[in-house]
């Protein structure tokens, strides 16, 4: 772990291990935010809203505190967290627990950050309370820079964070061959326009670049009525408080790894959820996991505003060609019902192609 990935991992384990007394979490003194201004590296954080998501935590999803406290903690001198690098698109960075239970990924871009914390959040922790089975990617904290730094100023360092469920937790207590046969795909619909993909037949973009635009699943989820009844009934509740808050380009994260009877795998920690615990496929081959992620881009943003409004100049210079819309350009209504149409695909009800 690099010097700027220990700083901001300190940071982060500061902030979830300071005390509510601390003298930190009254109001700054005017020393405290000089200092604060000239880091460069390691943020002086805070837990936004502690309360609000200690109630999702523990009354919502029935995570321990304490057990949650100590998944930050390792018997390294290096310290609790484990840099995971850069597994998306967004160029945030990514850590995990020392027990892998829980992932860490910062929000870079001051659109993201603003939609959750301020537009998103009341009514995300509203329907997490109200529908058990959601399959919104459980955020168990928000940390973020109460102060104004350099380092965040400069792009050095980003300022907010969220810890989530890692819908992978029980990977590691396989065999080193069985971790390798599990699969993750982060799947959006993917008839929408990419210019790293569709502009100049993708000459204009390398290829390591087109691989992390967009999965494809190259199989069909085979589960059974109810299984499949379940997971659409909570994505379409889910889609549609994104949709209410404008939100597109979200996507359903899918695991799967060979069902081998007998095998205990642990499930992520909190209430029991079948869709994040496991379902078993029809033909017994595969177990399936499946969260929706990355709900963060607002539709009516300025950049993605900035964004549309290129998409459409595009469009204007090319007549008869109609290239668009991108994922992050087009409506949330009509989003949701391309996702959704997406799910409906490419999941079916029978062993043989029966829908």
């Amino acid at each position: 772990m690099g010097r700027r990935q220990q700083s901001i991992s300190k940071s982060i384990l500061n902030a979830i291990f300071r005390a509510p007394e601390h003298p930190s979490n009254k109001p700054p003194t005017l020393l405290a935010r000089i200092f604060a201004f000239f880091s460069l590296f390691q943020l002086a954080l805070a837990r936004f809203k502690p309360e609000l998501f200690k109630k999702l935590r523990n009354e919502v999803w029935e995570i321990d505190e304490d057990e949650y406290t100590e998944s930050f903690r390792s018997e390294k001198k290096s310290g609790g967290l484990v840099s995971v690098g850069d597994l998306g698109y967004s160029g945030s960075t990514f850590f995990a627990t020392a027990n892998s239970k829980y992932l860490l990924k910062s929000l870079p871009r001051a659109f993201e950050q603003t939609f959750f914390r301020d537009r998103l959040l009341a009514a995300y922790a509203a329907h997490m309370a109200t529908l058990p089975s959601s399959l919104l990617v459980r955020i168990t904290d928000l940390l973020y820079a109460p102060l104004p730094a350099l380092g965040s100023l400069l792009g050095a360092v980003p300022s907010h964070h969220i810890v989530m469920e890692n819908i992978l937790y029980g990977q590691c207590a396989c065999s080193a061959q069985r971790q390798r046969d599990w699969e993750t795909y982060d799947l959006k619909p993917a008839d929408y326009f990419f210019p790293e993909r569709d502009v100049a037949g993708g000459h204009l973009a390398p290829e390591r670049v087109k691989e992390r635009l967009i999965d494809t699943f190259p199989d069909k989820v085979r589960v059974g009525v109810d299984e499949k009844e379940a997971l659409v009934y909570a994505l379409t509740q889910d889609t549609k408080v994104l949709h209410e808050a404008n939100a597109v380009d979200y996507s359903l994260f899918l695991v799967r790894y060979p069902f081998l009877q007998g095998e205990e795998v642990p499930p992520p920690p909190g209430r029991v959820s079948a869709w994040r615990n496991g379902v078993v496929s029809r033909d017994g081959k595969w177990v399936y996991r499946a969260v929706l992620l990355d709900f963060f881009w607002s539709k009516d943003a300025l950049q993605p505003m900035v964004l549309t409004g290129l998409m459409n100049s595009w469009n204007f210079f090319q007549p008869g060609k109609g290239d668009g819309p991108m994922s992050i350009t087009t409506s949330a209504g009509e989003y949701r019902e391309r996702f959704l149409r997406m799910v409906g695909e490419i999941v079916e009800t029978g062993g043989t192609g029966e829908v």
